[in-house]
């Protein structure tokens, strides 16, 4: 049952008086290989913490020097804690019905996720509010939208402890920041959802051709094929595709062998998306993982690689 999460709760741009913000600390990234080892949750109400809850976890074996490092949770702590499954039980309970808000909040939600099919028999389907989102909508020209980053922006102070309990304690001090924010500048939550102004399958990939002219064999992108997935929060589909054949690449309307970069919009608003991830984006993850050379790129890691090589391009032209 791990990776296939149908009853996955929805991600919400919303302001809510009564949530949970949580975090999680874990051996690792990916819920498949990796376990919890330590869960904390604050309870809010009218933005008053109310309510505590934190929990080590005992994985059954012991976690890297790495994790150990980063988190500050040694195995001898780890060795006298409980084991995952009622500790899960009681961490749900804590949860209810509550939206949950969390920085990067899809991590926590999927380790979460996995961990009550696999041992409760229940999917977990609450829900959630990502304050790592917020601020991308919030503040697009920032560059950095890490926990330290909003924390900081709102003068909560940049550390970040790699403790649960006090991790969900930040993430709620960053949400009712947001929203204060919000309120005092006069901007509605309603207003940061995306507006899609065309449609995806109305842009097809031999349509656009080169506007200017610029020495496209001198660029690593010459020729290289660039595929889009989801909707791109910056610029519309076909103007990023413009950027790809301006820069002398090629676009292409499916992932296929020969693609050789795929860029991630958002997915959080097609229905047909159940786990997160678009059909484009596992076929490029099969293919990587089958030896291709593909790439898969952020939006802000490819706007990041073709504003650098406009750069260079026009510098070799000029000078």
């Amino acid at each position: 049952m791990k990776g296939s999460r149908e009853f996955k709760g929805n991600s919400l741009l919303e302001d809510v008086s009564d949530y949970v913000a949580i975090d999680l600390e874990t051996t690792g990234l990916d819920p498949m290989y990796d376990d919890i080892i330590e869960f904390g949750a604050v309870k809010v109400s009218n933005g008053i913490i109310i309510d505590k809850f934190q929990s080590l976890i005992n994985p059954g074996y012991e976690i890297s020097p790495f994790i150990a490092t980063l988190t500050g949770i040694s195995n001898e702590m780890l060795a006298s804690a409980p084991s995952l499954v009622p500790t899960l039980s009681k961490f749900i309970e804590f949860l209810g019905n509550y939206t949950i808000v969390r920085h990067n909040v899809n991590f926590d939600i999927n380790f979460i996720y996995d961990a009550c099919v696999n041992n409760l028999g229940v999917a977990f389907s609450n829900n959630f509010i990502d304050t790592m989102r917020l601020s991308r909508r919030i503040f697009p020209e920032e560059k950095h939208h890490r926990l330290s980053d909003v924390s900081k922006r709102f003068s909560i102070g940049e550390n970040v402890e790699h403790r649960a309990l006090s991790d969900a304690i930040k993430a709620h001090e960053c949400y009712e920041s947001i929203k204060k924010y919000l309120a005092e500048s006069n901007i509605s939550f309603s207003s940061l959802y995306p507006h899609t102004t065309y449609k995806h399958s109305s842009i097809r990939a031999k349509d656009i051709v080169p506007t200017i002219d610029v020495p496209r064999d001198t660029s690593p992108f010459f020729k290289k094929i660039f595929v889009f997935t989801g909707t791109l929060e910056h610029r519309t589909r076909k103007e990023a595709m413009q950027m790809v054949v301006n820069l002398g690449g090629l676009c292409g309307d499916r992932v296929t062998k020969q693609t050789d970069f795929l860029v991630l919009g958002n997915n959080d608003y097609c229905k047909t998306i159940k786990d997160g991830k678009s059909s484009k984006q596992k076929r490029a993850e099969q293919l990587k993982l089958s030896g291709s050379n593909i790439e898969i790129l952020s939006e802000n890691a490819f706007y990041d690689m073709m504003a650098s090589e406009t750069f260079n391009i026009l510098k070799e032209e000029f000078h």
